[in-house]
């Protein structure tokens, strides 16, 4: 029991960084149904910017409690991400939206390689050690163990989810991205602004990887340039798997690719001799993924989308 509370957990922990880089993934397509290939990066970008401001925090303010660092880490990498995450709307995918599909989606690939490309550049080839700012002694649970960063990376995820849910369901700007996913015509006619809306979109989930990013580096210890590609590669799967374009499969899907990776690599893994275990964590994954397409092909909440005028 102590091993599988251990593994949900893990799980947990693993879904909420999934569950929030999915989030922008999904938010996109639903307004532009556009796949932004490119989201995995800004997630890279967040980390990169919360390492070197936790380094000045470091040599500044050496006192300041770990967790202020973290936040304000958090909080000075939020801004990065969303410039360029709307540098890359405006530049990239603005000119764009009425192309063929395939156009944006080898331009997607494209700016991936250059955030890449301008982050080795900027902070080197190797990965970098991220500083360990809070507290190092974990928390028992019913016999597990989750550490401080973990903890606050669960709440900030929780938060960040239900604050999400709360500006598409009671506020006017989510009113106008459902409008707006709905049909962008018929919306724009009614007197909503479709390039805010848009941009808005973008904001909003730069803000979100922003804070996976830091929290995934934290947790992890380390970040380097290509870090956003599997993360990246996986929370789209968690979009696809809960229904692409739906917020809160993306929530859903981003949780269970978690936890099928963690029990996987944690159960199949040990029946199997550690022939499947951790390093091989990903085909349980994408083996639940295929089945879930193959039965329900719009995912596990996704819904048919209404043509567009």
């Amino acid at each position: 029991m102590d091993i599988f509370i251990q593994q949900i957990i893990n799980g947990l922990v693993l879904g909420s960084m999934y569950a929030l880089v999915a989030l922008g993934y999904t938010m996109v397509y639903g307004v532009l149904n556009l796949i932004n290939f490119a989201h995995g990066d800004v997630l890279m970008i967040g980390a990169m910017a919360g390492l070197t401001i936790l380094k000045m925090l470091n040599t500044v303010a050496p006192d300041l409690p770990g967790i202020v660092k973290l936040i304000i880490a958090i909080l000075g990498a939020i801004p990065v991400c969303v410039a360029v995450n709307v540098l890359i709307e405006r530049v990239a995918y603005r000119r764009l939206r009425n192309a063929p599909r395939l156009a944006p989606l080898i331009t997607a690939i494209g700016v991936s390689i250059l955030l890449q490309t301008f982050a080795m550049m900027i902070w080197g080839r190797s990965p970098l050690p991220f500083p360990q700012v809070m507290p190092g002694e974990p928390l028992h649970i019913l016999g597990a163990l989750i550490s401080p960063t973990q903890v606050m990376l669960l709440i900030l995820a929780a938060a960040s989810m239900l604050l999400l849910a709360l500006l598409i369901e009671k506020t006017k700007l989510g009113r106008a991205m459902r409008a707006t996913a709905e049909n962008p015509r018929v919306a724009g006619l009614m007197g909503v602004d479709s390039n805010r809306v848009i941009v808005m979109t973008f904001v909003i989930g730069a803000t979100l990887a922003a804070i996976a990013g830091v929290m995934w580096a934290a947790n992890y210890s380390s970040a380097q340039f290509a870090m956003g590609f599997v993360p990246g590669l996986k929370a789209f799967s968690a979009a696809v798997l809960g229904g692409i374009g739906n917020i809160y499969g993306a929530m859903l899907g981003g949780i269970l690719l978690g936890l099928i990776e963690s029990l996987g690599a944690g159960y199949i893994g040990d029946l199997t001799g550690g022939f499947l275990g951790s390093h091989y964590q990903d085909i349980f994954a994408f083996v639940v993924l295929i089945i879930v397409l193959t039965l329900r092909p719009s995912g596990i909440m996704g819904e048919r989308v209404a043509d567009r005028a």
